[in-house]
């Protein structure tokens, strides 16, 4: 089981590499000192919750994101099955419509052509 500060310790490095901050830069945009960032990857401090949203804050997310578990494998692939299958019926509808629409003009053409004769 993942402990709390496993869970804010590995989501604040992952949030500070997307936004491309140091250390250093996050204690700078959270007001905190970098050896206190540090101490909290490393797991060997605990922030207070005023802090906690500090964090946050520097973060560009909500303080509870902090804590959020990662999303699993079968839950990411869940979620790719889920797209793919919308994108293939989405073409098919889209297809299907754009075949009936031409065999209905061909065959109304058709008939227009006939009563013309």
């Amino acid at each position: 089981m993942t402990s709390l500060r496993q869970l804010l310790a590995h989501n604040m490095k992952e949030r500070r590499h997307i936004l491309g901050l140091s250390q250093a830069k996050l204690a700078e945009k959270a007001n905190i000192s970098t050896h206190y960032v540090a101490m909290i990857e490393l797991m060997r401090k605990f922030p207070m919750p005023e802090m906690l949203e500090q964090i946050a804050k520097a973060l560009d997310i909500e303080a509870p994101e902090l804590f959020s578990m990662p999303p699993s494998p079968a839950g990411n692939l869940r979620k790719l099955h889920k797209a793919v299958l919308s994108d293939i019926q989405s073409t098919l509808e889209k297809v299907v419509t754009k075949t009936i629409q031409d065999t209905v003009a061909a065959v109304i053409d058709a008939h227009i052509k006939d009563l013309k004769k």
